[in-house]
């Protein structure tokens, strides 16, 4: 079974509560190293009655297939940490948890990871200027050509830009970077093991610019990069009037669509799959998952979290190659 390192998230979101949860419902799929402090760790399986027995180790090869334990590799426990809000303690924490996530994968001594959400305020309050996971893991594993995709449902989108104002989109839509998300749509794909898969471009403007009276960003940067992804041999289409497009998705008549922003994609997707949505860093030289949702902080420590996205983050984890 693949060893997948599994990072608990900000401590005071709900983060240390789906993974707890977790790990039952995901019992004899992989081996899951839970990584973060420990009296964090305690505390969710206290406070949330998980039937698992807590076994610190020091090294990954100390774990063995086993129905009974929670294999959690302690990265420093905090004396106290804030529940419900963000914190910078607790910002600090949640990176040392995916550093230590990152180089254990880098070092092949996992197979992949799978991480619980962060908070980008904690992240700020911490001293840290990374906008997201994301932009964070690239930086760690050294990466300069990625993307997010999102898988839920029928439905997989991958983003040309992430985390960046509205305004700064149109300026961000270039050929170079359509063309190289397209390219990392088929990566996704292959890692998927979808065989010669379908991959539609979504346009920027409302009816794909209906032929520049609405924007020029289709015809002068979106189309060509199209053009470009052909003749690499990918089977790529559009560009296609956003308002369409996701239609043919979810009706499996393609495989995947690049979309040119963060809610042109992630809208219809949480429309669908809203508990069960997977975020995957496409481009990483690991294989990184992660549920497609954040802290929470109002339902943080209640013990009415959903855990189904944790769930199918682990299995995906499980089911990707690189």
């Amino acid at each position: 079974m693949k060893k997948l390192a599994i990072t608990i998230g900000d401590p005071g979101g709900i983060g240390p509560e789906v993974v707890v949860k977790t790990l039952p419902a995901i019992s004899g799929e992989c081996l899951p190293i839970v990584i973060g402090g420990s009296s964090v760790i305690e505390d969710a399986v206290r406070t949330f009655m998980v039937p698992l027995k807590i076994r610190k180790i020091e090294k990954v090869d100390e774990v063995f297939s086993s129905t009974d334990f929670l294999w959690c590799l302690d990265t420093g426990s905090l004396r106290a940490f804030t529940r419900g809000k963000a914190d910078k303690e607790n910002g600090a924490a949640s990176v040392n948890y995916i550093k230590k996530a990152v180089e254990l994968a880098m070092e092949k001594r996992v197979d992949g990871m799978v991480t619980a959400p962060i908070s980008k305020e904690a992240l700020n309050l911490a001293g840290f200027s990374w906008p997201g996971h994301t932009e964070m893991l690239a930086e760690l594993t050294g990466t300069k050509e990625y993307a997010m995709m999102l898988t839920g449902g029928p439905l997989k989108v991958i983003l040309v830009t992430i985390h960046t104002a509205l305004r700064n989109v149109p300026g961000l839509v270039t050929k170079e970077r359509v063309l190289k998300t397209i390219r990392l749509a088929k990566k996704a794909c292959d890692m998927l093991g979808i065989q010669r898969p379908v991959i539609a471009v979504s346009g920027l403007n409302p009816h794909a610019g209906e032929s520049g009276i609405l924007g020029t960003e289709e015809m002068e940067e979106i189309a060509p990069a199209i053009e470009g992804a052909r003749r690499e041999g990918i089977i790529a289409e559009g560009p296609y009037p956003p308002d369409v497009i996701f239609r043919k998705a979810y009706k499996g008549e393609v495989d995947m669509v690049v979309c040119m922003y963060h809610d042109q994609g992630l809208i219809p997707l949480k429309m669908i799959a809203f508990d069960t949505g997977v975020n995957v860093t496409v481009g990483l030289p690991v294989i990184r998952t992660s549920p497609d949702h954040g802290t929470a902080y109002d339902i943080a420590w209640k013990g009415i979290a959903d855990p189904s996205s944790m769930i199918e983050a682990i299995r995906l984890a499980v089911r990707l190659n690189l």
